[in-house]
C-alpha cells in the first residue's frame, strides 16, 4: 500500500482512515444511539446521570480504540478507568429499567476495547471469563422480578461475543495490514541498501581501474624524465585525459546514465595493456557476433569483468602476454582472459578476501543466472564469464 494513493481513498492512509471509522466511529455512534433509545424511560436525575455515563464511556472508547489504531499497545489507565465507571453505571440504571438486553453493550464495548490491548493469551482469558460472568446480572434480575431468566443471561452473552467481533476483527485486519506495511517499507530499505552497494562496487570499478592506470603512467613517466622527455610528456598527457575520463565516468555513474559495455572495455583493455609493454590480442570466434550485438545486461557485466580483470593484470602479475577470448551462442556469452606471469597462488588475482574483485563480480553474475571462475595453471592465470543471452 502507497501512501499516494490515499486521496483516492485507498492506500495506507485511506486504510487508517476506513479502520478510525469502521472501529472507533462506528462503535461510538452505535452506542449513543442504541443506549439513547431508553434515556426517556429515566426519570431526570437518573436521565442526566446516564448521559453523563454514556459521554464519558462513548468517549473513552473512541480513545482507546483510536490509540490501538495508533499502534499504541499500552492503553491510557485514566480512559480505562473513565469508560469502565462509565460503563458500569448504564448498566445498572438499565438493568433498573428491565432492560436484560441493551445493559450489556456499554460493558460489552469496554471489554472489547480492553481485549484489543492484550496479547492473543491474555485476551482468550479475559474473554473466557466475561461470557459468563454476562450472563449472570440480567438472569438474577430477571428472575428476582419474575421475567424470563433464559433470554437475560442468553442474549448478554451473544451481545458481548458479537461486539468483541466486530471490533476485534478490523483490528485484527488493521494488524495484518500494519506488518504487510512494514514488510514493504523494509524491502524499500534493502533496496536502497543493495542499490547503494552496487553504486559503490560500480565506483570502486571505475576509479579503482582509472587509478592504477594513472599510476602506471606517471610512474612510467617519472622514470622517461630525463632520458626522454618526449615520451614522457606523451605519458603525462595521457595520465591527464585518463583523469579527465575519469571524472566524468564518475559523474555519469552518480546521474545514472554510464553503463559500461563489453565492447568499450575490450578496446580500452588492449591499449591499456599495451602500454603497460604487455602484448594484449583478442580471439573472437570466427563468425560469432561483435560484443555490440550482444543484449545490454550482458556487455554490462562482461564489460566488468574485462575491466576488473585488467586492473588486477596490471596490479599483481607481472604478465608479457595476455589473450582476450569471447564466444557467444544461443544461450550464452562467454568471455576469457589468460595472462602469463602471476605470482605465488597466495597473491593470484582474484584471491583477495576483502569483499571486491572478482568475488564481488562473481556474485553478481550468479544473481544474473551466470558464472565467474577463475583458476591458476603453472604461470598462467584464466578468468572465465558467462552470462545467459537472454534475461533469466
Amino acid at each position: 500500500m502507497s501512501d499516494g494513493a490515499a486521496e483516492s481513498g485507498t492506500g495506507w492512509t485511506g486504510f487508517r482512515r476506513y479502520t478510525w471509522w469502521t472501529v472507533p466511529g462506528t462503535t461510538a455512534f452505535l452506542l449513543v444511539l442504541i443506549t439513547a433509545l431508553w434515556l426517556p424511560e429515566l426519570p431526570p436525575v437518573p436521565r442526566a446521570v446516564a448521559v453523563a455515563a454514556l459521554a464519558a464511556t462513548a468517549a473513552a472508547g473512541v480513545v482507546l480504540l483510536g490509540h490501538r489504531i495508533g499502534d499504541d499497545r499500552s492503553p491510557p489507565v485514566p480512559w480505562l478507568a473513565v469508560g469502565t465507571v462509565g460503563a458500569a453505571v448504564l448498566a445498572a440504571l438499565a438493568l433498573s429499567t428491565r432492560e436484560y438486553g441493551r445493559w450489556a453493550l456499554a460493558p460489552a464495548v469496554m471489554v472489547a476495547a480492553t481485549a484489543a490491548f492484550l496479547p492473543l493469551r491474555r485476551r482468550t482469558v479475559l474473554l473466557a471469563i466475561a461470557l459468563p460472568v454476562f450472563a449472570a446480572p440480567g438472569a438474577l434480575a430477571a428472575q428476582a422480578r419474575g421475567d424470563d431468566p433464559l433470554y437475560a443471561a442468553l442474549f448478554p452473552v451473544g451481545l458481548l461475543a458479537f461486539t468483541v467481533w466486530a471490533i476485534l476483527g478490523p483490528l485484527w485486519a488493521w494488524d495484518v495490514a500494519a506488518r504487510l506495511d512494514g514488510a514493504r517499507r523494509l524491502s524499500a530499505e534493502l533496496a536502497v541498501r543493495e542499490e547503494r552497494l552496487r553504486f559503490s562496487a560500480d565506483l570502486h570499478d571505475i576509479q579503482g581501474h582509472h587509478l592504477q592506470v594513472i599510476a602506471l603512467k606517471s610512474e612510467l613517466a617519472a622514470r622517461l624524465a630525463a632520458t626522454d622527455p618526449a615520451r614522457a610528456a606523451t605519458e603525462m598527457a595521457e595520465v591527464h585525459t585518463l583523469a579527465v575520463t575519469a571524472l566524468q565516468d564518475t559523474r555519469a555513474l552518480v546521474q545514472g546514465y554510464r553503463r559500461t559495455t563489453l565492447d568499450e572495455e575490450i578496446a580500452n583493455a588492449t591499449r591499456v595493456l599495451t602500454a603497460a609493454d604487455i602484448d594484449a590480442r583478442t580471439d573472437p570466434s570466427p563468425g560469432d557476433p561483435a560484443p555490440g550485438d550482444l543484449p545490454p545486461a550482458a556487455r554490462h557485466l562482461l564489460g566488468l569483468v574485462m575491466r576488473e580483470t585488467v586492473t588486477n593484470i596490471l596490479r599483481h602479475s607481472h604478465a608479457r602476454n595476455a589473450r582476450i577470448a569471447y564466444a557467444v551462442t544461443a544461450a550464452e556469452a562467454r568471455l576469457t582472459i589468460t595472462n602469463d606471469g602471476v605470482p605465488a597462488p597466495d597473491a593470484a588475482p582474484g584471491t583477495a578476501s576483502d569483499g571486491t574483485g572478482l568475488t564481488t563480480l562473481a556474485d553478481r553474475l550468479r544473481a544474473a543466472g551466470g558464472t565467474l571462475t577463475w583458476q591458476r595453471a603453472d604461470d598462467r592465470f584464466t578468468v572465465t564469464a558467462a552470462v545467459p543471452t537472454e534475461p533469466t
